[in-house]
């Protein structure tokens, strides 16, 4: 069995009476029926790097599942629910990395939680492989979207096929951004006045490697966010620098 063929390591999100209700199979190979996967994963694994708020919140809702039946049907239900916001959490955490599962005890199956698009699937690769881009450009060109990356194409940060779940006042600036190149050109175009915009070049490109930089924090290390500047503006107004996370590369 070859690394490439059980990746992402996969994790079902299940409460059996253990501290922890996450589990893999024994063989990671084996990852299509959840009877296969037994083997228990402690909250404090070093591979999960789990934040305290997640690890508080799995615990506390396994230690509050009851095997011998819930009061009423919609306590169940509501068990049921916390516990698929937790495996959301933890889908958006692991990332491409780990395929999380979650068992729906009312409807006894197990879907693939997307770590993007907040959706339960059936298929593990329901969106392909890789669902969701993982290397990011921030780029600014006239008329075309501020992000892009390989097989996408170019696209804008609230785009839902990229799945970025960016903050509303990043997306809004990103667009601002984007226009704002737009406007410029035009106007560069239209009066074609010699050195008019020199300064404005420039200061959209500052502003560019402040929003590139913004995106790869709001995105975590999980991907790797990479300014290219400005296509208009001459030499100046082109670099190449990459984040994953907080971390310059």
């Amino acid at each position: 069995m070859t690394h490439d063929e059980v990746w992402p390591m996969p994790v079902l999100v299940q409460p059996r009476g253990d501290v922890s209700p996450l589990h893999e199979p024994e063989d990671p190979g084996a990852w299509e029926e959840p009877d296969t996967y037994t083997r228990n994963i402690p909250l404090d694994d070093v591979r999960l790097d789990l934040p305290a708020d997640l690890v508080d919140m799995l615990r506390s809702w396994t230690s509050a599942h009851r095997p011998e039946g819930f009061a009423s049907r919609s306590d169940r239900r509501a068990h049921i629910k916390q516990g698929l916001a937790a495996a959301r959490r933890l889908a958006v955490h692991l990332g491409p990395s780990w395929g999380v599962r979650y068992w729906d005890e009312d409807l006894r199956t197990a879907k693939w939680v997307c770590w993007g698009c907040d959706r339960l699937h059936w298929e593990r690769d329901e969106h392909g492989t890789p669902p969701h881009p993982l290397d990011i450009t921030v780029e600014g060109e006239f008329k075309f979207g501020p992000l892009r990356s390989d097989g996408f194409g170019d696209f804008f940060p609230d785009d839902p096929a990229a799945g970025l779940s960016l903050s509303d006042s990043l997306v809004a600036d990103l667009y601002t951004w984007a226009r704002s190149i737009d406007t410029t050109l035009n106007l560069e175009i239209t009066y074609r006045e010699e050195g008019k915009y020199d300064d404005e070049w420039p200061r959209l490109f500052r502003e560019g490697a402040q929003l590139a930089e913004r995106t790869a924090h709001e995105l975590g290390p999980l991907r790797t966010v990479t300014y290219k500047g400005l296509a208009h503006g001459g030499l100046a107004v082109l670099t190449s620098v990459a984040w994953r996370g907080d971390r310059k590369l």
